[in-house]
C-alpha cells in the first residue's frame, strides 16, 4: 500500500507542475547494465536490463532545471558457480529527481537523488526459478549522475546516467549490498521549448 501511495504522489507531482511555466512531460526507454556490491567480497557480474517510464522536466532558471522520473528499472546481477550461472533478476520502480545544469548547445549535465520501490525478485538458475522478494528491503536509496543532450528542435534526446545505490538492499542478512548500475536511454520531451 504505501508502494502504490508513493507513486501516486509522485505522479501528481508530476503533473501538478504541468501548468506552470517552461514544463515539459516526455517518455523514455533504454537499456541497463546493472550489478550488486556487497561487502563480502562476493563476486557479480554486470546483467542487462531495461528501463522505461515517464520524464517531467521542469525549468529552474535558463541554465537550471529539476527532472522528475517515475520509471521501471529492471535490475540485478548475475554469477557462476562450477560453470552454472544465476541471474537476479529484480524489478524497481524508481523516482529520481535530477537537478540539471543546460547548456545551450542542447547538453546537460545531471545529479540528484533516487528513490526505488521493490516490485519483484526472482532469481534463475536454468529452468528453476525462485522468488526471494522477502529476503529484500522494500525501498532502496541511491545517487544518480549522468550526462544527457536534447535536440531542442524535435525535443528527442539521449541520457547515459550511472546510479549509486547507497542503502542495504538486504533485509536478512548481515551482508551489506548495494545495487550499482548504468543506464543508457533515449527520451521525447512533448512540446519542448
Amino acid at each position: 500500500m504505501k508502494i502504490y501511495l508513493s507513486i501516486a504522489v509522485a505522479v501528481l507531482l508530476m503533473t501538478g507542475t504541468v501548468t506552470a511555466q517552461h514544463v515539459n512531460i516526455g517518455i523514455k526507454a533504454g537499456l541497463n547494465l546493472y550489478t550488486i556490491n556487497s561487502d563480502n567480497n562476493a563476486s557479480y557480474d554486470t546483467k542487462a536490463g531495461f528501463h522505461a517510464g515517464l520524464i517531467g522536466h521542469i525549468h529552474l532558471t535558463k541554465q537550471l532545471a529539476l527532472q522528475p522520473e517515475l520509471v521501471y528499472s529492471g535490475e540485478g546481477a548475475k554469477y557462476t558457480v562450477a560453470g552454472v550461472e544465476t541471474k537476479l533478476n529484480m524489478g524497481y520502480i524508481n523516482v529520481p529527481v535530477l537537478l540539471q545544469y543546460m547548456f545551450d548547445n542542447g547538453f546537460r549535465i545531471q545529479a540528484g537523488p533516487q528513490v526505488g520501490f521493490l516490485i519483484s525478485a526472482k532469481s534463475k538458475t536454468g529452468s528453476t526459478e525462485t522468488d526471494f522478494k522477502d529476503n529484500l528491503k522494500s525501498v532502496d536509496f541511491a545517487l544518480g549522475m549522468g550526462l544527457g543532450y536534447v535536440n531542442p528542435a524535435s525535443g528527442l534526446g539521449i541520457d547515459a546516467r550511472y546510479n549509486l545505490g547507497l542503502s542495504n538492499i538486504n533485509d536478512n542478512s548481515t551482508v551489506k549490498s548495494t545495487n550499482r548500475g548504468f543506464q543508457l536511454g533515449l527520451f521525447y520531451l512533448f512540446n519542448h521549448k
